[in-house]
């Protein structure tokens, strides 16, 4: 099987599958470890924030029971290791004062450690949004992976790698705000679809003051949108287009199977927007586009 695709199932396909002199495993049960003091951290760790409080419960786990699942590592030429993926639990037992723990070693280069580290956290179910936007940024940038090629690699459809990625298009304000629950993922996906950040934000200051749900979020923004379209209707002081522009916007719904809307100002500048409902529904019309491509 390909590395490619081994990716896609886990840190644990990853390990069952290397070849045999890519990787020695530490014998658990066995007793052969390593000293917690010889491992450094992963510079390429993709999880920025950790729960203290989560952690010093399971430094409490660990000292009743002891590590259950190994740490990975890499050995460096200097003797020392560096950590790959299993960092929560390298705190917690360096919190529970454990001076060796049981590990996987793994040679890797820096690109193989990154994917691994990054590929590890996004199948963890805590991973907060934005972190997840973020590892799938660096994979697609410093893996130089496709969006379609990464949705394979992480197992998700090509529509939700394409939401996350999307919210790092959102303010600083707001990204912190999905960090820290404020809003949901639900609400991100609904604030990211108004193009003016400053009105980003306004909306955003709203879903929070008001409390307001998903749905309500979406009713916002559809009639912000729609007192925009408005706005930009009466400016341009026509809301008819020249014939061309009505037949293309006819043939272009027709193609796309969606009501497809010409924004144009009086000096010929404008822009089509093609509206979704779903998830479904913009997977869809991405396949159109690839079979363009294609």
């Amino acid at each position: 099987m390909s590395k490619k695709n081994v990716l896609g199932r886990g840190l644990g396909a990853l390990i069952e599958e290397a070849e045999p002199e890519a990787v020695v495993v530490k014998s658990v049960t066995g007793g052969t470890e390593i000293d917690i003091n010889l491992v450094d951290a992963n510079p390429f760790q993709p999880r920025s924030v950790f729960d203290q409080e989560a952690l010093e419960e399971l430094a409490t786990s660990i000292k009743e029971i002891g590590v259950i699942q190994p740490i990975t590592v890499r050995e460096l030429e200097n003797g020392r290791y560096q950590l790959i993926t299993g960092e929560r639990r390298f705190r917690a037992a360096r919190i529970a004062g454990l001076t060796h723990m049981p590990a996987y070693i793994r040679t890797a280069n820096d690109q193989g450690m990154l994917e691994m580290a990054l590929v590890e956290n996004i199948q963890r179910e805590d991973l907060n949004a934005v972190d997840i936007a973020i590892s799938y940024q660096r994979l697609v940038e410093e893996c130089s992976l496709t969006q379609e090629n990464l949705s394979l690699r992480v197992g998700k459809k090509r529509a939700t790698v394409s939401n996350y990625l999307r919210l790092l298009r959102l303010p600083a304000e707001i990204q912190l705000g999905i960090r820290d629950n404020k809003i949901t993922m639900g609400h991100a996906r609904t604030l990211v679809t108004i193009e003016n950040p400053r009105d980003q934000i306004r909306l955003y200051n709203q879903v929070i003051e008001k409390d307001l749900s998903v749905r309500k979020a979406e009713e916002l923004a559809r009639k912000f949108e729609k007192d925009l379209l408005k706005k930009s209707a009466d400016q341009s002081n026509s809301d008819v287009f020249p014939q061309p522009y009505e037949a293309l916007t006819n043939q272009l719904s027709e193609f796309f199977s969606t009501n497809i809307h010409f924004q144009r100002s009086n000096n010929g500048k404008g822009k089509i927007v093609i509206p979704f409902r779903s998830d479904d529904e913009l997977e869809r019309i991405i396949g159109i586009f690839d079979r363009l491509k294609g």
